[in-house]
């Protein structure tokens, strides 16, 4: 009963967080641009090590010259590298992508399948960017992508307290209701890029600030006494200014031979 009631609690909490979320940023969706399921596909390989901003400048190009999986899968490398490369790790996209072109048009006749085992199968494709795609692009809700910003929110949040990316996924499935799957992901990147920032987050702004266990910690660490050092000094205690060294000086060894460049002109070393 014990555990019973803690993921009720936790479930009411994550219901507050999302509503939250729902009412702050309604404009929140997919920030990848794409026409088809093939294009989002294509889109959320890109973006990998990537910000969707740079993908959207990049694909419109990619798009106009290889429309399709078929068009793709007979593409050169290089070409499809040249196009590619302002993205990042353009070889292994690569790679990725034609892959990904030829396995759809050998196996599902060029059109990306609506399945999670089929389209996990696919190379370049992976839990994550299934799940965008089957949620975006077929409204399909397999799960919830967990990308850095996902992994990070939700763990300030409170609604997880992991850090691997397989079992965030697992533990908000647990939380949140099936049909909010695909939003919760697009809520809480949303979030993350505008508000809930890795380094400097704006809890005075923050819709979630009431529910959120982030401010506490901060307040908490801020309280604690800091740890003296091996020096016996604090962080926060000022080092005593050291006075300036002086400037080490040679003692005059002899005097100063005379080189050859200095020798006055027309004399011999015999002083002649």
């Amino acid at each position: 009963m014990p555990q019973r009631s803690s993921l009720r609690a936790r479930r009411a909490h994550a219901r507050r967080v999302l509503d939250a979320l729902e009412r702050a940023h309604p404009e929140a969706r997919c920030a990848l641009d794409y026409r088809s399921p093939f294009q989002l596909a294509v889109a959320t390989v890109l973006s990998a090590q990537c910000t969707d901003e740079r993908v959207n400048m990049v694909t419109p190009g990619l798009f106009a010259r290889f429309p399709d999986a078929g068009a793709l899968a007979e593409a050169r490398t290089e070409d499809v590298e040249e196009i590619i490369r302002s993205t990042g790790f353009f070889r292994a996209k690569t790679r990725s992508l034609l892959g990904l072109a030829r396995g759809l048009v050998a196996r599902h006749r060029g059109e990306i399948p609506r399945e999670m085992a089929t389209l996990v199968k696919l190379p370049g494709i992976g839990r994550k960017t299934a799940n965008v795609v089957l949620g975006h692009a077929f409204d399909v809700n397999e799960g919830i992508a967990v990308d850095t910003h996902v992994l990070r929110v939700a763990n300030r949040i409170g609604l997880v307290d992991v850090e691997d990316p397989v079992k965030v996924e697992a533990h908000l499935m647990e939380l949140i209701p099936r049909e909010r799957w695909t939003r919760t992901t697009d809520l809480i990147i949303f979030h993350g890029r505008k508000v809930c920032d890795a380094r400097r987050p704006a809890c005075g702004t923050c819709p979630v600030f009431t529910l959120c266990g982030w401010e506490s910690r901060q307040a908490w660490a801020a309280s604690e006494p800091p740890a003296p050092n091996r020096r016996g000094r604090t962080t926060r205690e000022a080092s005593p200014r050291r006075p300036a060294a002086r400037a080490k000086r040679s003692p005059a060894r002899g005097r100063r031979k005379t080189t050859a460049a200095r020798r006055p002109r027309g004399r011999s070393r015999g002083g002649r």
